[in-house]
């Protein structure tokens, strides 16, 4: 892991970024002189790192204890995109702008891309708790396929907050029932992108005992603030 840049937040929090082979990412860490508990946090469906919302969240926790990371997937953000991501993305646009339906097409885009992101997150992941300003345990936050199997393959995430708002390939509505840690589901009741008995069905299909649901009028970019604090203290609970 090598870092290329850092700069320090009025609050106290370092922000920096870095490079672990071809991945970049982004990792808060608070003021503090005891190794933090870590969250992984993950924009929906592989946005950037460097999205406002995402960036705004990892602050907040980071100014809350936390140590918090995040990269960008394959294919996204500051990555290279090959002629077949490019292609996928332009028939997911024409689909839409068309009122076409779009399972199939986030289905051939989004279930590759978890498979890839995955092993990298993983790698990440050995690569943070070996840095002495980290320790144990972890969380993870945001996109939900990944989530779904980190929390399946990898045993150090200890609980999850996940986004109902990104598509979840059938392979890890499948796998959600081999769930078992502990959940905060967090669903906007009016996600235009996202029908709501799906992410209902998906909410009862995990297989952990420990799950929670959060339901908030309004649409896909409507979260609440206060869902950041709840979050916050959920995390409290599991990794502290």
């Amino acid at each position: 892991m090598r870092f290329t840049s850092e700069q320090r937040l009025d609050n106290g929090v370092l922000e920096r970024e870095f490079t672990l082979g071809e991945i970049p990412g982004t990792l808060w860490t608070p003021e503090s002189a005891a190794p933090a508990p870590l969250i992984l946090m993950a924009h929906n469906n592989g946005l950037p790192k460097g999205g406002a919302r995402l960036v705004a969240r990892a602050r907040q926790s980071a100014a809350y204890g936390y140590a918090v990371a995040t990269i960008d997937a394959a294919g996204c953000g500051d990555r290279p995109r090959s002629a077949v991501d490019e292609q996928a993305r332009a028939d997911l646009r024409r689909a839409m702008e068309a009122g076409e339906p779009v399972d199939e097409i986030f289905e051939s885009f989004i279930g590759p891309l978890v498979e890839k992101a995955v092993p990298e997150w993983r790698t990440t992941l050995d690569a943070l708790l070996a840095l002495p300003e980290i320790g144990g345990p972890v969380g993870y936050s945001g996109w939900t396929a990944v989530g779904i199997r980190l929390a399946v393959v990898e045993p150090r995430i200890a609980a999850a907050g996940l986004f109902a708002g990104g598509y979840v390939p059938r392979a890890q509505r499948e796998e959600a029932r081999q769930v078992s840690i502990p959940l905060l589901f967090l669903l906007q009741w009016d996600d235009e992108g996202n029908p709501r008995q799906r992410a209902l069905d998906l909410f009862d299909a995990f297989g952990t005992k420990e799950k929670t649901l959060h339901a908030n009028m309004g649409g896909h970019t409507g979260t609440p603030w206060f869902e950041v604090e709840d979050g916050n203290r959920f995390f409290g609970r599991h990794l502290k």
